[in-house]
C-alpha cells in the first residue's frame, strides 16, 4: 500500500478568492513541435530552472525578490518548507490535481505561482514553526532523480534486464514440492512449545509395543488408525439391528487387502496393532456383543463396563449417550445415539509402517465401495484416517491454482480502467497492463530466489501472490499519475527524472513500512507464518525493484509513442484522409487532439472536495460519525473476548472433504471425553516411603479435581501395587518387598509394565499414570484445562510432568494469543518511530498510533462475528494491517497539520480533496487483489481474504471519515 500526501503547496487545493495569488501575464503558447528546437536539457540540472531551449519564455521575476545567486536553492521537486519531508508527499500521481495550468509551468519545473508562494513565505512570518527533515529526503529525490535520467536515457538496458532477472529467479520454481509432503505439526504447532519437550521426554523413559500389548493412551506420538463413526437412524445403537448392521461393516474392513506390484497381499490381521496376539478390536462393546449376542443390552453401564470380570472402557467409543440411574461409580446406559470404530495399525518405523499407510490408502480408496455393496439401511457412516488430514490439505492448495487466473485478470482490468484517459496521447492503458505483468514478474523473482535459497515453500505462502499484486500495483499507478503531470513538450529523460525526484522517495518509505510489517512476523514461534512473512517481504522489494527500473523503462518508451502520436496528430490532414492502422492502434480516436490549457483534475477528487468533504464537516454529520465510531469499537471490544483461538484442524481441508462431516459428527456425538492424559513423576522415587506417597497420592487428587477431569476413571499402577500387595499380605513400605514383588504384578497387569522404568540399579526413575480429560471441545476449555494441569503439576511437591500427543496442537492455544500481542506490539512500535522519524510534526505520531491501535481491535473484534479464529492464519493478516493502517492514517493527518487553510474544515476539505481518491484506490485494488479468494474452497484461503478485506474496509474508514473528522476537534 503506497499512500503519500501529493506534493502540491496548500494553493493546489481549494482556494478562497482572498488566498489567491495575484493574477500574472499569461506566458505565450508553446510552439507546435515541428519548430520547437531539439536541445535537451543536461542530467543534474535543476528541474525547476526553465530550459536552455529558447523555445519558451521564461516567467516573468517575481517583484523583491533576491537575484538567484544569493536564493536559497530550490528543491528539484519545488515544494515549500512545510511540506517537503521525508514522507515523500506524492504528487499528483495519487489522483490530485493541480490547480495551475501547464502553460504555467517551466519546462520541468513546478508551477510558477509556487515560486511566487515560496518567496512570500520567506519575508513573512509562518503560522507555525516547521521542523526541517529534508535532509534525507532532499538528497535521495536528487538521486532518484539521476536514476530517472538514467533510465530514460537507456530504457531498454532497464526493462530487459529485470525480466532477464526474472528468467533467471525464475528457474529456482522447479524446486516448487509437488508431492512432498507438509508436516502439519512443524508448520502450524508453536516452534519450542512445552508439549514437544514433554514428548522427548516419554520417548526417553517409556516404551510400547505396538505388536503385543498396545494401548494408545501409553504412545507418545500418533499411531497409524481408520475411524469410523456409525450413527443410528433410530433413537439408539444399542438395538440387535443397528448392531448387526456395524458388524457388517466392520467385517468388511477388516478383510481388506492391499495388492503389491509382485502379487503378494498386505491383510489387516499383518498390520493391526495387536494385544496378546489379537488384533486390537475396533470397539470394546461390539466386541463383547459379537462374542455373545444374547448380551442384555438394558444392563450397560458407562463408562466402565464389566461384563466377565473384566472392566472396559466405553468413554469416547460410545457417543450420544443417555443415563439412566447410578451404579456404584458408573451409570445405566439407556441408549446412545452413535459407536465409533477404530483401526489401530502398527507404527514403527521402516517397511512395517509403509504397509500400514498403503492399507489406510486403500481403505480410503475403497471405503465409498463397501459402504455402496452394503447397502446400510439404520445407520449413517463417516470415515476418518491418520492420514486424511495430511491428504485433504495437500489437495487443498490445487483448489486455489485456477483462482490466480482471474485475480490477474480482474487487477488488470482494474489497472486499465484507472489508468485510461478520453484523450489517445495521455492514455496509459497498456502501461497499466504492463504495471500488473511488473508484478507478476516480482512474485516468480522473489518465489524463485527463496526456492533456490531452500526456504521452504509452504501451502499459506499460496496467499502471497494475491495480496502482492493488490499492494504492488499501487506503485504504478502512482507513478503514471506522476508522469501525467510532466509536460509532453519536455525531453523523456527529463520527464522521468522528474518523476523519480517527486515520487520514487515516498515509494521507498511506504514500501519499507510494509516490508518491516512483515518482516517482524519472522519472531513469531510458527513457521508457516515465518515463510509466508518471508516470501512476502523479499517478493514485496522485487516488486520495488522493478518499479523503479522494468516499469519506470516501460513509461518512458510509452513516452516516445507520446511524441510520436502528438506528431501525426498535429500534421493536417485531408477530411477524407484515413488513419494508417498503425496510427490507430497508436492514438485513437484519430480527432483526439490534447489541450494544453486543460487542467486534468480527476473527477473523484473534484467529489471528494465539493461534495464528500463539505458534507464530511457539517455538524450533524460530525456528530453521526462519533456514535458511529462509538458503536464501532464497542462492538470491536465486545468481539474481541468472544475471538476463538487457535487452529481448527478440520479446517486445513476444503469445504468438501469427508473429513468435514466427520468432524461435524464427533463434535456432536463424541465431545464429552477428551484426551487421556499421564502424570508422570519424571525423577527417583522412594515409592515405598509411606511420607512419600501420601504426597504423590495429594497431587494426583489434585489433578482429579481438576474441572475438566472425571476423577472415576483414573488408572495408576500405585494405587493397584498398594491394593495387591496388600492381599498378599506384603509389607508395601518395605523396599526389598516393594521392588521384589513388581515383577508377578505385572505379570498379572501386564500394561503397567510400561508405566515403570526401572533401571540396572533396581531403581524406579520414572512412572506414569493416566487422567481423564471431559468438556474440552472448545479451544477455550482446551487452553484452561492444559494451563490448569500443568500448573498444579508444577506446584506439587513431587515432580510431575502431564502430557499427551493432542498437546502438541493445543500449545497453540497458549502460544498464538502471545505471539500475536507480541508481533502486533513490535510491529506498532516499528512505525510508530518510522512516524517520528519521518513526519516532523508529532501530533501525526500520535493520529497514526491512534489509528493502528483501533484499526487491530476493530479487525480482531469483527473476526469473531465472521467465525474467524485467532490462528496463524489470521495473526498474519493483524500484522499485515499494521502496515497498512500507517499508510492511511499517516498522509491523511499530515495533510491536515500541513494544509495552511484558517480553519479546520478548510482542512479536513483539503486533505480529503488531496488524499481521499488514492487512499480509495489503494484500498479497492487490494481488495480486488484477493477478492477471488473469497471464492475458495478451503478455509485457510477465505480467512485471508476475509481480514483482508476488514483491513481495507476499516482502515479506509479511518483515513476518509474518522481521522477527518476527528482532527477538526483539535
Amino acid at each position: 500500500m503506497s499512500l503519500s500526501p501529493s506534493k502540491v503547496a496548500p494553493e493546489a487545493g481549494p482556494q478562497s478568492a482572498a488566498q489567491k495569488p495575484e493574477p500574472e501575464p499569461e506566458p505565450p503558447r508553446r510552439p507546435q513541435p515541428e519548430t520547437r528546437p531539439k536541445a535537451q536539457a543536461q542530467p543534474g540540472r535543476d528541474s525547476g530552472r526553465p530550459s536552455e531551449r529558447g523555445a519558451r519564455p521564461r516567467a516573468q521575476p517575481l517583484p523583491a525578490s533576491k537575484p538567484e545567486s544569493e536564493r536559497p536553492l530550490q528543491s528539484s521537486h519545488g515544494l515549500e518548507p512545510k511540506l517537503n519531508l521525508a514522507l515523500g508527499q506524492r504528487t499528483q500521481s495519487l489522483g490530485a490535481s493541480h490547480s495551475q495550468s501547464r502553460s504555467a509551468r517551466g519546462p520541468s519545473g513546478p508551477p510558477v505561482s509556487w515560486s511566487r508562494s515560496r518567496s512570500r513565505s520567506e519575508n513573512q512570518p509562518s503560522e507555525r514553526p516547521h521542523c526541517h527533515t529534508d535532509c534525507l529526503e532532499a538528497p535521495l529525490s536528487r538521486a532518484f532523480g539521476k536514476l530517472g535520467w538514467v533510465v530514460g536515457s537507456h530504457p531498454w538496458i532497464f526493462l530487459l534486464a529485470p525480466i532477464a532477472l526474472t528468467a533467471i529467479l525464475g528457474t529456482g520454481l522447479i524446486y516448487l514440492p509437488k508431492d512432498k509432503e507438509e508436516n502439519l505439526e512443524e508448520q502450524y504447532t508453536p516452534i519450542g512449545s512445552p508439549a514437544k519437550a514433554e514428548r522427548r521426554f516419554v520417548q526417553g523413559h517409556f516404551t510400547a509395543n505396538d505388536s503385543y500389548h498396545f494401548s494408545i493412551s501409553r504412545k507418545s506420538t500418533e499411531v497409524n488408525f481408520a475411524c469410523i463413526l456409525a450413527v443410528s437412524n433410530t433413537t439408539s445403537v444399542l438395538e440387535q439391528e443397528i448392531l448387526e448392521e456395524i458388524s457388517k461393516l466392520d467385517a468388511a474392513i477388516q478383510d481388506l487387502y492391499v495388492t503389491k506390484e509382485n502379487g503378494t497381499q498386505t491383510r489387516y490381521d499383518q498390520v493391526c496393532a495387536k494385544n496378546e496376539d489379537f488384533c486390537v478390536p475396533s470397539n470394546p462393546l461390539l466386541a463383547v456383543w459379537q462374542r455373545n449376542k444374547n448380551l442384555d443390552l438394558g444392563n450397560v453401564t458407562f463408562p466402565i463396563f464389566n461384563p466377565t470380570g473384566q472392566p472396559i472402557y466405553l468413554a469416547g467409543t460410545i457417543g450420544g449417550t443417555f443415563l439412566g440411574k447410578r451404579m456404584g461409580k458408573n451409570q445405566l446406559l439407556v441408549r446412545a445415539k452413535a459407536m465409533r470404530l477404530l483401526y489401530f495399525l502398527k507404527t514403527e518405523d521402516g517397511e512395517v509402517n509403509e504397509h500400514s499407510k498403503m492399507w489406510l490408502i486403500h481403505f480410503l480408496n475403497q471405503f465409498s465401495n463397501i459402504e455402496k455393496s452394503l447397502a446400510l439401511k439404520k445407520i449413517q457412516v463417516v470415515y476418518f484416517t491418520s492420514l486424511s488430514r495430511q491428504l485433504e490439505f495437500q489437495a487443498t492448495s490445487m483448489t486455489v491454482i485456477p483462482l490466480f487466473h482471474l485475480a490477474y485478470l480482474l487487477i488488470i482490468l482494474f489497472a486499465i480502467i484507472s489508468c485510461y484517459r478520453c484523450d489517445c496521447v495521455p492514455n496509459k492503458m497498456w502501461t497499466a497492463a504492463f504495471g500488473v505483468i511488473s508484478a507478476a514478474l516480482a512474485v516468480v523473482s522473489g518465489f524463485g530466489l527463496m526456492l533456490y535459497m531452500g526456504v521452504p515453500f509452504v501451502i499459506i505462502v499460496a496467499n502471497s501472490p494475491f495480496l502482492i499484486l493488490g499492494v504492488g500495483v499501487d506503485d504504478m499507478f502512482i507513478m503514471i499519475f506522476a508522469w501525467q503531470k510532466t509536460s509532453l513538450m519536455d525531453n523523456i529523460k527529463q520527464r522521468l527524472s522528474s518523476v523519480y525526484s517527486k515520487v520514487a522517495v515516498s515509494i521507498t518509505i511506504t514500501t519499507i513500512t510494509n516490508v518491516l510489517a512483515f518482516y517482524t512476523g519472522i519472531m513469531t514461534s510458527f513457521r508457516s507464518v515465518q515463510y509466508f512473512c518471508i516470501y512476502t517481504g523479499t517478493t514485496l522489494l522485487f516488486c520495488y525493484f522493478y518499479n523503479i527500473t522494468c516499469f519506470g523503462a516501460f513509461l518512458a518508451l510509452d513516452g516516445k509513442r507520446e511524441r510520436v502520436c502528438l506528431h501525426w496528430l498535429k500534421k493536417p490532414e485531408t477530411p477524407d484522409q484515413k488513419c494508417s492502422s498503425l496510427k490507430r492502434s497508436c492514438c485513437l480516436p484519430c480527432d483526439s487532439l490534447p489541450e494544453e490549457e486543460e487542467t486534468d483534475v480527476h473527477p473523484m477528487n473534484v467529489f471528494f472536495r465539493d461534495y464528500f468533504g463539505p458534507f464530511l464537516t457539517r455538524t450533524e454529520s460530525k456528530f453521526f460519525v462519533v456514535l458511529l465510531y462509538i458503536l464501532y469499537i464497542i462492538s470491536s471490544i465486545y468481539g474481541c473476548f468472544q475471538v476463538q483461538e487457535g487452529l481448527d484442524l478440520r479446517n486445513l481441508a476444503s469445504d468438501d472433504s469427508y473429513i468435514t462431516p466427520y468432524f461435524n459428527v464427533e463434535e456432536e456425538y463424541f465431545s464429552d471425553y477428551g484426551p487421556r492424559v499421564m502424570v508422570i513423576v519424571t525423577e527417583t522415587l522412594n515409592y515405598w516411603d509411606e511420607g512419600v506417597r501420601p504426597k504423590l497420592e495429594i497431587c494426583l487428587s489434585d489433578l482429579e479435581n481438576s474441572d475438566h477431569v472425571d476423577k472415576s476413571l483414573t488408572e495408576f499402577w500405585l494405587r493397584e501395587y498398594v491394593q495387591y500387595t496388600e492381599k498378599s499380605q506384603q509389607d508395601v513400605n518395605d523396599k526389598d518387598n516393594f521392588m521384589n514383588n513388581l515383577p508377578n504384578f505385572l505379570t498379572h497387569f501386564p500394561l503397567f509394565m510400561y508405566d515403570i522404568n526401572i533401571s540396572s540399579s533396581h531403581e524406579i526413575i520414572s512412572s506414569r499414570g493416566f487422567i481423564q480429560t471431559v468438556g474440552v471441545s472448545s479451544s477455550i476449555n482446551k487452553k484452561m484445562m492444559l494451563s490448569q494441569l500443568r500448573s498444579k503439576a508444577e506446584k506439587c511437591e513431587i515432580p510431575l510432568m502431564v502430557y499427551n500427543q493432542a498437546f502438541i496442537y493445543f500449545d497453540q492455544y497458549t502460544a498464538i494469543l502471545e505471539n500475536t500481542v507480541r508481533n502486533v506490539i513490535v510491529a506498532s512500535t516499528a512505525m510508530f518511530i518510522v512516524s517520528l522519524l519521518l513526519i516532523p510534526h508529532p501530533l501525526c505520531s500520535l493520529w497514526v498510533t491512534f489509528a493502528i491501535a483501533s484499526v487491530i481491535v476493530g479487525v480482531t473484534g469483527f473476526m469473531a462475528f465472521w467465525n474467524v479464529n485467532l490462528d496463524s492464519i489470521s495473526m498474519i493478516n493483524l500484522v499485515i494491517c499494521i502496515g497498512f493502517s500507517f499508510d492511511f492514517s499517516a498522509h491523511i493527518s499530515y495533510a491536515f497539520v500541513s494544509s495552511s487553510k484558517p480553519s479546520v474544515n478548510q482542512k479536513t476539505i483539503e486533505a480529503l480533496y488531496l488524499l481521499g481518491y488514492p487512499v480509495l484506490q489503494s484500498a479497492l485494488s487490494t481488495v480486488i487483489g484477493v477478492c477471488v479468494l473469497s471464492a475458495a474452497k478451503a478455509y485457510i484461503f477465505r480467512t485471508f481474504f476475509k481480514i483482508m478485506f476488514l483491513v481495507m474496509v476499516f482502515g479506509a474508514a479511518h483515513g476518509l471519515i474518522f481521522i477527518p473528522v476527528f482532527l477538526t476537534f483539535f
